[in-house]
């Protein structure tokens, strides 16, 4: 048996499994400030029961060589905790942390959509934009920590800003850019004296979403579809830097590429065909997630199980 601990910014989760990605015990609590959720953790962690190894996935800043979770912007107050060694202190097993766009990679790898890959890049494509990378078999993280921050590369010189950059490839691709770029769109159709089906007028601004643009997009709404149009074209063309550097066989996207695929597919294979290496493009398919509602704890399970 494995335990698996998703810390995250307002929920936490402990669960039990195997090593096929079956979970048998799951407990959630919301997070409280360090000290309490560290306590309510090998709390909860005793009453599992037995287990091999625990894995721990996290939002980084950290350093998983060390075992360190240092200061990740929805934690506040965890400053260099070392989480490993206070685990392994209290249960005697081995203990493994992993940011959490790595833990998805690794769980989408070994109990999803890229199942039987040797080289695999997991992008989340929700609130932000990161990815985690498989490679030759391998979680590969970089130097410290910080590979597979794709959401910050620069796609263009304008565009929503996302990682703290205009036009980056989070800013276009990522639940608050395709807001970003509905609400540019509907001040646009506003000074024509036209209107879109996600926000009538001005008082309705603040209240767009990436998913009331789909829902419009889904009914015909023509701003709409062109919000899902330039994001999905903006995605191919970020895909293809990746396709092209690292030649993987299969790229598995989460959150909204999972809901939204029939907005956003044709745009992304359109761009992905022009700018990619035609090699290169030709061994790798683009999937949407697989493991659903299941991905953090599935996630958390499987630097457990892979000993990451």
């Amino acid at each position: 048996m494995y335990l698996g601990i998703d810390i995250g910014g307002t929920k936490c989760a402990v669960v039990l499994g195997n090593e096929k990605g079956e979970i048998l015990k799951k407990v959630r609590f919301e997070t409280m400030d360090k000290e309490r959720t560290i306590e309510k953790l090998i709390e909860v962690s005793r009453e599992m029961g037995t287990f091999q190894s625990i894995g721990i996935s996290c939002g980084g800043p950290l350093d998983s060589k060390k075992g360190i979770i240092m200061s990740p912007p929805n934690l506040v107050g965890w400053d260099n905790v070392p989480i490993c060694e206070i685990l392994n202190k209290e249960f005697s097993v081995p203990v493994y942390l992993c940011n959490d766009a790595n833990a998805c990679a690794l769980a989408e790898w070994k109990f999803g959509a890229g199942r039987g890959s040797q080289n695999m890049i997991f992008l989340t494509f929700g609130t932000g934009l990161g990815a985690g990378l498989i490679l030759d078999g391998k979680l590969y993280s970089g130097t410290n920590d910080m590979a597979g921050e794709v959401g910050h590369i620069r796609l263009d010189s304008f565009g929503p800003v996302g990682y703290g950059k205009k036009g980056s490839f989070e800013g276009f691709c990522s639940g608050g850019g395709i807001a970003q770029l509905g609400k540019t769109l509907a001040l646009e159709k506003f000074q024509m004296g036209g209107k879109t089906g996600y926000c009538k007028d001005l008082s309705e601004i603040d209240t767009v979403t990436a998913k009331s643009i789909a829902e419009s997009a889904l009914e015909g709404d023509e701003t709409a579809r062109k919000v899902y149009e330039i994001c999905g074209k903006q995605l191919g063309r970020g895909l293809s830097v990746l396709i092209d550097i690292l030649n993987p066989e299969k790229i598995v996207i989460g959150s909204i590429f999972q809901r939204s695929e029939n907005l956003l597919r044709e745009y992304m294979e359109e761009t992905l065909n022009e700018e990619c290496l035609s090699l290169s493009r030709k061994v790798c398919t683009v999937v949407p997630a697989e493991l659903g509602e299941n991905l953090g704890d599935l996630a958390a399970l499987s630097v457990a199980v892979c000993g990451v």
